[in-house]
Formats: C-alpha cells, sequence, structure tokens
C-alpha cells in the first residue's frame, strides 16, 4: 500500500510546476474557506473590477488613456450603481412587502385548491396525502416568519454593514481598476518565477470564466428586462420583482427555470384564476426561458463553456451546498476552473515519456 501511494505521489507530484499549482489552489481556497465571510467586500469587488476590466480594454484598444477609460468606465458604473439604489431597490422592497401582506391570502386559495384534489382526481390524490402536504407548507411558512422575524431584528447591524459596503465595494473597485498592473505585480512576487503551469491554467480559466461571467451578466439584464415588459404587459402584480426571479433563473441553467415557474404561476393563478390569462403568463414565461437556452444563451456563450449538463448540475449542487447563493451563482465558473485545471495537469502517459508510453 505504502509503495503504491508513494508511485501514484511521484507520478503527480514530482514535476516542481504541479506543486506550485497545487499550493496556488490551496492557499486560494483555504482563504475562502477561512475568511470568506470576513473578505466578502474584497471578494465582490475584485469580481466587479474583473466584470469592468474589459470594457476598459476595449476602450484602450481605441486609443483611450487607461486612466481616462478608467475614469468613463467607474463613472457609468456608479451612476448604474446609485440608480439601482435609489431607484430599484424602493420598487423590489415595496412589491416584496406587499406580496408578504398578501402570502396568507395566496396561501389559503392553493389549499383550497389542494384540498379539490382528492375530489377531482381520487385515483391520484387522497386527503391524507394532502393534509400531509398542507401541514408541511405551514411548518415551513412558520420557520420562514421566524427567520423574517431573527433577521428583523438583527437588521440595524445589517444596516450599518450596508452602508460600509456601499461605500467600501465602489472605492476598491475604482483602485483596483486603477492600480491594476500595480496590484498583479504584487502578488506575482510571492510566486516563484518557474510558473508555467499556473499561467496556462490561468489563461485558460480567464478566457472561459471571464466571457462566461460577462455573458451571465447580460444574459440576466437582457431576460429581466424582456420579463418586466411581458409581465407589464399582461397585467401581473409584482411584476418587477418577478421579472427579477425570471433574470436570475437562467444562472443555475436547466434548474432555475423550474424553480421560479413556481412564483410565476402561483402569483398568476392568486391574480386571475384558471383564466386565458393565466395561460397567457405562463405561455410567455415558457417563450421566455425557450428563447433564452435555445437562442440567447448559445449566442452569448457558443463553445465559451463547454461542459457537461451532469457536470453543471453535479457542480450546482456541490458548491451551492457549501456556499450557498453564491455558490450556485459561480458553480459553473468553478467548474470551469476544475476542468482547465484538470486539462492542463501532467498525464501520467507525459511523465512516463513517449517510449514507455507506447510500451504500455
Amino acid at each position: 500500500m505504502f509503495h503504491y501511494l508513494r508511485g501514484w505521489f511521484d507520478r503527480h507530484f514530482s514535476d516542481p510546476q504541479v506543486v506550485i499549482l497545487a499550493l496556488v489552489l490551496m492557499f486560494g481556497l483555504g482563504v475562502v474557506l477561512v475568511a470568506g465571510r470576513l473578505l466578502a467586500p474584497l471578494i465582490a469587488s475584485v469580481i466587479i473590477a474583473y466584470l469592468l476590466e474589459g470594457a476598459v480594454r476595449l476602450l484602450v484598444r481605441r486609443g483611450v488613456p487607461r486612466f481616462g477609460a478608467v475614469i468613463l468606465v467607474f463613472s457609468l458604473f456608479l451612476a448604474l450603481f446609485i440608480s439601482m439604489m435609489l431607484l430599484l431597490l424602493p420598487l423590489l422592497a415595496g412589491q416584496l412587502s406587499q406580496l408578504a401582506r398578501e402570502l396568507p391570502a395566496i396561501v389559503t386559495k392553493s389549499q383550497a385548491l389542494l384540498l379539490q384534489l382528492p375530489e377531482r382526481y381520487p385515483q391520484i390524490f387522497s386527503e391524507q396525502q394532502i393534509n400531509e402536504l398542507l401541514l408541511s407548507i405551514r411548518q415551513n411558512l412558520t420557520v420562514f416568519g421566524q427567520r423574517i422575524v431573527v433577521m428583523s431584528l438583527s437588521s440595524a447591524v445589517q444596516l450599518v454593514t450596508l452602508l460600509v459596503y456601499l461605500v467600501l465595494v465602489p472605492l476598491l473597485v475604482f483602485f483596483m481598476l486603477k492600480d491594476k498592473q500595480k496590484i498583479i505585480d504584487w502578488f506575482l512576487l510571492f510566486l516563484p518565477r518557474e510558473r508555467s503551469l499556473v499561467n496556462d491554467v490561468w489563461a485558460d480559466v480567464n478566457a472561459g470564466i471571464g466571457n462566461y461571467v460577462r455573458g451571465k451578466f447580460i444574459e440576466i439584464l437582457i431576460v429581466w428586462v424582456v420579463s418586466y415588459v411581458v409581465y407589464s404587459m399582461l397585467g401581473l402584480p409584482y411584476a418587477m420583482l418577478l421579472s427579477l426571479a425570471t433574470g436570475l433563473s437562467v444562472v443555475v441553467p436547466y434548474v432555475g427555470a423550474a424553480i421560479v415557474t413556481i412564483p410565476v404561476a402561483a402569483v398568476a393563478y392568486f391574480e386571475f384564476g384558471i383564466a386565458p390569462d393565466f395561460w397567457y403568463v405562463l405561455s410567455a414565461y415558457g417563450v421566455i426561458q425557450f428563447l433564452d437556452g435555445n437562442l440567447l444563451a448559445p449566442l452569448l456563450f457558443s463553445e465559451v463553456v463547454n461542459l457537461h449538463p451532469v457536470a453543471i448540475i453535479s457542480a450546482v449542487l456541490i458548491f451551492g451546498g457549501i456556499w450557498g447563493l453564491w455558490g450556485v451563482f459561480f458553480a459553473i465558473p468553478l467548474a470551469t476552473l476544475i476542468a482547465a485545471v484538470l486539462n492542463a495537469w501532467p498525464s501520467t502517459d507525459e511523465k512516463r515519456g513517449p517510449q514507455e508510453a507506447e510500451q504500455l
């Protein structure tokens, strides 16, 4: 057993480049696991600066000095950020509070609908099954209400933390864009000069994840705006809130669309009942998701993320279980990182040499 482990270690970690790559990955993972919550503003700033860097580089290629490009892009980002804080958040908060007030009526109407199932479909549903389902829904609503109370009690601390983040994050984004090269050079001081494998992995990850994250942001924005226009035209209540949920549903392929169907269908049923307007809303939602999956996403991403659906769903389950919502959002970029590492990792045949590999 010892000789087997020793042989496996020699085959995979005898190359110093592999050891360097493994140490870099372990250090990055350790920082995120140990200090992820503490460094949340810094991580958010890095992500935002990474997104804005593409626009800065585009302006630089057009002949704009980098500092001027940084000022222009950051000013547009800051204007959008402030607009969202002043206009969008109050609208979303108002619709969310209104939905919370009407939630008991929605639950009561849903219970009446569920109680009719044993009468209409006695072969499929029994009264005991429906009663157990209703009991589970009530228990989950009770737990949800308790969490809301706990959140409201700590709202003062969370408000102060949010205000600090709202000031820190834009400042960090500006300096990361302005002094990008200085920051990168400082980090490179801690890495060995011979780091070709790390550079190869970073090149693959930068090309894949950069395009993916920017494309996903554009996809969310387009689906959000289109959904809001369609829901408003159909007279669906909470159009802004539900359109935001529809936009965010594209973050998790295959799963997000199925989950968001529930609140959209519930609100439509509560507002219209089983009427033509109800089916119009569901049909519009289905068309939006179909066009996104079969037209918009292929146009934006093409072959940027070449992952099998099983790999995508597995990544969502694993990273979502570890980091919650942020893990779900970054599941595909993290899966892309793992794929890049596996592709760049020297194979056993490469370590054996050409002659030895041919003998096998």
